[in-house]
């Protein structure tokens, strides 16, 4: 894990994508149709904790699967955005209508759609296991890989920093 010029005592807010975040990538899809992921219950806890201690957290994905809102609902989520084309769009309108400014915002992405958005923010994370090009932008790369409790390791350092665990 590194961390590399970041103040993480300004980070008020953070961002995920789903695929490869949340979860591992992996995809089961059924003969019915069904999609369904696999998510950590730790990576689960450590969302549910920084929202009871004040911190914002959106999801921004580009999938839209049913069992997905319910899961994030489930964490108490509510800035859950899910088929979502353009993720730049998405956040700029998500961090313009909640006041909070991009510095203060941990985004935590893996693979080429987060890349544009990641630039944009205070802290860039990703998991152990994320795409080349985003492990080279980000300031945070996790030690454990999407879906294995990379979440809960940048929501705990954030938080440690900031005596909120």
């Amino acid at each position: 894990m590194s961390i590399i010029q970041t103040d993480l005592t300004r980070i008020n807010s953070f961002v995920f994508d789903v695929d490869g975040v949340l979860t591992d990538g992996l995809l089961y899809a059924f003969a019915d149709g069904e999609q369904v992921r696999a998510f950590n219950i730790k990576d689960g806890f450590a969302i549910k904790h920084a929202i009871r201690q004040g911190f914002n957290v959106a999801i921004i994905s580009g999938k839209n699967e049913p069992g997905v809102r319910i899961r994030l609902e489930s964490l108490d989520i509510e800035d859950i955005f899910l088929g979502v084309e353009d993720k730049v769009e998405e956040f700029e309108n998500y961090i313009y209508l909640q006041g909070i400014h991009p510095a203060t915002v941990a985004y935590m992405g893996d693979d080429m759609p987060d890349l544009e958005v990641m630039q944009r923010c205070g802290l860039r994370a990703c998991p152990a296991d994320a795409a080349d090009d985003i492990k080279a932008i980000s300031s945070f790369i996790a030690t454990r890989d999407g879906g294995k409790g990379a979440v809960r390791e940048l929501i705990e350092k954030v938080m440690k920093a900031q005596d909120a665990w």
